[in-house]
């Protein structure tokens, strides 16, 4: 079913943030931030809030 809704890709590497990490999450921004969360969270102990990752994604498109 094709929807008029445009999907807004993201991508955010753990090792962009000074993590020596290879984890990688891209998809649909939300999505990306879902899983970024649950990998620092478990990986690194680190809990990033929804807003300070979707800041880390508009900074990369500027």
């Amino acid at each position: 079913m094709y929807t008029n809704k445009p999907q807004i890709m993201a991508r955010l590497r753990a090792r962009d943030y000074g993590f020596d990490d290879d984890f990688v999450a891209e998809g649909e921004v939300e999505e990306v931030i879902d899983k970024f969360r649950v990998h620092m969270e478990e990986e690194w102990g680190i809990d990033y809030s929804k807003e300070a990752l979707m800041q880390f994604i508009l900074r990369q498109n500027n």
